[in-house]
C-alpha cells in the first residue's frame, strides 16, 4: 500500500524559509493530483498549493509568491519551499494525493508541524 511520508517541518522565525518533503513509496502517477495542505489549531484543513503530474501548479491566494510546490519523479518526492514565512503560516501541514479530475483525496500523508514564531 503506497503511503505519504512528510518531512521537514519545525520552528522558524517570521521571514525564514523551510523546505517540506513528500515521499511517496509508490511512483507518481502522471494521473496523481499531488498537494499540500494545512491545518492550524481550530480551524478546517485549508488547501496551500496543488501540482498535476505534468507540473502544472496552483496556489491559495495566501502564499502566492511566498511558497512553490514542485516534483521530483525520480525520486516519487513533492517538495513546497516556503519562503518569507509568517505567524499565520503556523499549522500541520499534510500532504495528499487524488486522481486528476477526481476532487477526492484518496491518500493523506502523517503531517508535519511548523512553526512560525519569534
Amino acid at each position: 500500500q503506497v503511503q505519504l511520508v512528510e518531512s521537514g517541518g519545525g520552528l522558524v522565525q517570521p521571514g525564514g524559509s523551510l523546505r517540506l518533503s513528500c515521499a511517496s513509496s509508490g511512483n507518481i502517477s502522471v494521473s496523481n493530483v499531488m498537494g499540500w495542505y494545512r491545518q492550524a489549531p481550530g480551524t478546517q484543513r485549508q488547501l496551500v498549493a496543488t501540482i498535476t503530474g505534468g507540473g502544472s501548479t496552483n496556489y491559495v491566494d495566501s502564499v502566492k509568491g511566498r511558497f512553490t510546490i514542485s516534483i521530483d519523479n525520480a525520486k516519487n518526492t513533492v517538495y513546497l519551499q516556503m519562503n518569507s514565512l509568517k505567524p499565520e503560516d503556523t499549522a500541520v501541514y499534510y500532504c495528499s494525493r487524488r486522481r486528476l479530475g477526481s476532487p477526492n483525496i484518496n491518500l493523506w500523508g502523517q503531517g508535519t508541524q511548523v512553526t512560525v514564531s519569534s
